[in-house]
């Protein structure tokens, strides 16, 4: 069985295997940093009995043309970035018998559907956004806790939490429905939570060269000193896969040679395990206790947070003076000199000036921010959203129902002009001088426009 290459594009890719080996069965794609969406023409793959596309990046909904391969036996799609809500479609692969779409950003309720796969054996659904009762149709009922666990959302018998406002019921009548209005609620409660912590990691950057100045000379023996009074380790997603042992030994290693970086509001050290994986630890030292529990809150919600575009914050070592923040590392360097060689080198001018203007444009026509809470728990922002429609073939649905009065034509105009602004590929956007000429044509009324036609 052949494999992608690690930096093949993930549709293109999987659409010429899916070409290739249409009557394969078994497909095995892990763990080779594929991204993009899974596409739906997998479901044409009718002889397919194993599909394996876990520790990738793939991001977006889970195709419910998935239910089309009735010959499915094993199913794993964890640890990637998908979100959206498990598809009821999956209770056609009568043959299934192993089912994991953990450590993911699924969303709404576990479908009381999958109760029906009689033949299913092994079932993880652990460390995503899951809400709702826990069905208890059919083989659901022989799973429980370890199936289960890391969605503070769910309730019911087999993780021994009691549902609120529970009638006595079946959990399959009605909960989709009541499900999804109350997830709705959560995903803004968890947007807003998110952008709170974002704002407070913004804030203690103005102050973090005060904090390095400060605590950085006597940081040499810092963090040896900081968890040989005692430290604790916490994990999120069970991403970690060390004992708490092994990782305080490592750290009461790092010296001053480790320093990579002083980030926001702390030192960063490169700590390096014994199998090889390599990890960024940034010391906080702590305050005052007050601000140390509204800390630790803030620092579950970004553990809980995982998406393709954040770096991802493993877990953190809480000593009595500092807290090590564990994230994955990084070997292209820090976000500041990538910007101030990229100021440099001068390519930070026109075509990023005339993306950020599509930006503005998209941003007008759709009446929502680039980041608004609708392309984000799809895992994508406007741009994304619009090259997405425009896929579809449908790429008018990106403007704003709100507008009135004004016309089609101009719509088009604006929305060909931003198409252009954004393209992914630098020289093929036009120049701002271009995109005066063409709003001032198709858009504006015609006016003298000697000034830009002098350049």
């Amino acid at each position: 069985m052949a494999f992608f290459t690690p930096n093949a594009a993930a549709a293109a890719a999987l659409y010429s295997v899916e070409q290739e080996w249409r009557h394969h069965s078994r497909w095995s794609l892990k763990n080779h940093k594929l991204s993009g969406s899974i596409p739906a023409d997998l479901g044409k793959l009718d002889q397919l009995t194993f599909l394996a596309l876990h520790n990738n990046s793939f991001y977006g909904a889970i195709p419910s043309e998935l239910g089309n391969c009735t010959k499915l036996q094993g199913l794993y799609l964890q640890s990637n970035y998908l979100s959206g809500s498990i598809p009821n479609e999956l209770e056609n692969l009568s043959e299934l018998e192993n089912l994991d779409v953990s450590s993911n950003s699924l969303s709404g309720n576990i479908p009381p559907s999958l109760g029906k796969l009689a033949k299913l054996v092994a079932l993880n659904v652990s460390n995503n956004f899951l809400v709702g009762p826990i069905p208890s149709d059919g083989v659901l009922v022989n799973f429980f806790g370890s199936s289960f666990i890391g969605n503070k959302g769910l309730c019911g018998k087999q993780i021994n939490v009691a549902c609120k406002n529970d009638a006595g019921g079946n959990s399959s009548s009605g909960s989709n429905q009541g499900g999804n209005k109350k997830n709705s609620g959560r995903l803004l409660i968890s947007a807003s939570a998110t952008v709170g912590a974002l704002l407070l990691v913004a804030l203690m950057c103005f102050w973090g060269c005060f904090l390095y100045k400060k605590f950085g000379r006597t940081e040499r023996n810092g963090i040896a000193m900081d968890v040989s009074g005692g430290a604790s380790i916490v994990m999120f997603h069970g991403d970690l896969p060390y004992s708490t042992k092994d990782i305080i030994k490592k750290l009461e290693m790092l010296t001053e040679e480790h320093i990579i970086g002083c980030g926001g509001f702390g030192t960063v050290y490169k700590l390096a395990m014994d199998d090889g994986n390599i990890f960024a630890l940034k010391r906080i030292v702590k305050l005052n206790e007050g601000f140390d529990r509204f800390f630790e809150r803030e620092l579950e919600i970004l553990g809980s947070i995982k998406h393709r575009c954040l770096v991802n914050l493993r877990g953190y070592c809480n000593s009595p003076t500092s807290k090590l923040l564990i994230y994955d590392y990084l070997p292209g360097g820090s976000l500041d000199e990538a910007l101030h060689e990229y100021m440099q080198s001068g390519r930070a001018t026109e075509k990023t000036d005339v993306y950020s203007f599509g930006v503005l444009v998209l941003e007008v026509l759709s009446g929502k921010r680039p980041t608004d809470a609708s392309f984000i728990e799809k895992g994508l922002n406007v741009v994304g959203w619009l090259n997405f429609l425009i896929s579809e073939n449908r790429r008018r649905d990106i403007i704003d129902l709100n507008c009135e009065g004004v016309q089609s034509e101009s719509f088009d105009a604006l929305l060909s002009v931003a198409i252009q602004c954004v393209s992914s590929n630098p020289e093929d956007r036009p120049t701002m001088h271009r995109v005066i000429q063409l709003l001032e044509s198709e858009v504006m009324t015609p006016c003298p426009s000697d000034f830009y036609d002098s350049e």
